[in-house]
C-alpha cells in the first residue's frame, strides 16, 4: 500500500526526515509543511545533506535522487492538504499544538485522508478525538534520523480500523522499515523502556553509583548499546525527556515514572543536552 501525496505537517529534522524518504523510497509526491520559512530552508538544506550522503554511500544513484526531490514541495499553506491522502503530523510534542493542527487539517482533508501521528508518547486516541476520522488516525512513530533507522512502531488508538492500522503497516515497509506494533498507552514501548533506562541512570548519577562515562559505558560494552543512557538524552534533549516521563507518570499514576530529580534540575538550569552544549556531559557549544 502506498499513497500518491503526503502531507508532511512539520519541517525539523525529523519531518524533513520524513519527506525525503517517502519520496526516496516510495516515489511519493511530498508536501512539507511548516509555518516558519526559516525551518523550511533549514529542511531543504538538511534534504540535500540527506542526500548527498545516500549517494556517496551508494543508496541512490544522482538522476534518482533528482527526481525524488523534485517531488517534495515545502509550503506554509496548510491549505494544500488537501490534495494529500495521507497526512504524517511530525511538529512539537505538545498535545494541545497537535489537537489544533489535527482539528485544522480534518476541515481541509478529504474524508479519504488517513492521518498518522509521529508522536513518541502522547494518546493516539486522545489525539483522534479532534478529529472526524478516529477510524482512519494512527500513531506512526518514526526514529531519529528517520530516512535512516529502520524501525516504526505502529500504534492504533482506540477507535483505529483494522483496515487503517494495515494500510499504515504496508507502507511503512515499501519505506523499508521493520514494523511493531504496540497499544496506545503512554509512552508506548520503545519510548517507555527507552525512558525508564535514562531515568534510572539519571538516578545512579545522582546518587553517586559512578560518572557519566562509566554509566553509559556499562551499557554500551555490557549491553551492547551504541549509545549510553545518558548521552543518548543528551541526543533527544533533556526538556524533552522530562516532558515525556511526566506523561509516563500521569498517563500510568505509577511513581516508579517519576522524573529523576537531576533531569529537572539540569532542565531549569537551561542545559538540555547537545543543543545547548550541556546536559550531563559539556559538549563546548550548542549543536
Amino acid at each position: 500500500m502506498t499513497f500518491s501525496t503526503i502531507f508532511v505537517a512539520g519541517a525539523g529534522f525529523m519531518g524533513s526526515g520524513i519527506a525525503y524518504l517517502a519520496a526516496t523510497r516510495a516515489g511519493s509526491r511530498v508536501l512539507l509543511y511548516d509555518i516558519y520559512p526559516a525551518s523550511l530552508d533549514k529542511a531543504q538544506a538538511a534534504m540535500e545533506r540527506m542526500g548527498k550522503g545516500s549517494v556517496e554511500k551508494g543508496f541512490i544513484q544522482p538522476d534518482q535522487l533528482a527526481l525524488a526531490l523534485k517531488k517534495i514541495k515545502l509550503t506554509d499553506s496548510e491549505k494544500v492538504a488537501s490534495e494529500a491522502d495521507l497526512v504524517i503530523e511530525a511538529i512539537a510534542e505538545d498535545v494541545q499544538a497537535k489537537k489544533e493542527l489535527f482539528a485544522l487539517l480534518d476541515k481541509i482533508c478529504p474524508s479519504k485522508t488517513i492521518f498518522a501521528s509521529n508522536t513518541s508518547s502522547l494518546s493516539i486516541t486522545s489525539l483522534a478525538s479532534a478529529t472526524k476520522r478516529s477510524k482512519q488516525f494512527v500513531g506512526m512513530h518514526f526514529f531519529s534520523p528517520a530516512h535512516i533507522m529502520k524501525l516504526i512502531e505502529i500504534i492504533p488508538g482506540l477507535d483505529t480500523s483494522v483496515e487503517t492500522a494495515e494500510k499504515i503497516r504496508q507502507f511503512g515497509q515499501i519505506l523499508g522499515k521493520v514494523i511493531i506494533g504496540s497499544k496506545d498507552f503512554p509512552g508506548f514501548v520503545t519510548t517507555r523502556l527507552g525512558m525508564v533506562l535514562i531515568n534510572e541512570a539519571a538516578f545512579a548519577l545522582l546518587e553517586g553509583l559512578s560518572s557519566p562515562e562509566e554509566i553509559d559505558l556499562g551499557m554500551t560494552l555490557g549491553y551492547n548499546h551504541p549509545l549510553g543512557p545518558l548521552a543518548l538524552a543528551d541526543f533527544v534533549g533533556l526538556d524533552i525527556c522530562l516532558h515525556v516521563l511526566e506523561t509516563m507518570a500521569a498517563g500510568f499514576g505509577d511513581p516508579k515514572y517519576r522524573p529523576c530529580p537531576l533531569i529537572k534540575q539540569l532542565v531549569a538550569a537551561g542545559h538540555l543536552g547537545r543543543k545547548t552544549g550541556r546536559g550531563f556531559y559539556e559538549y563546548g557549544e550548542a549543536k
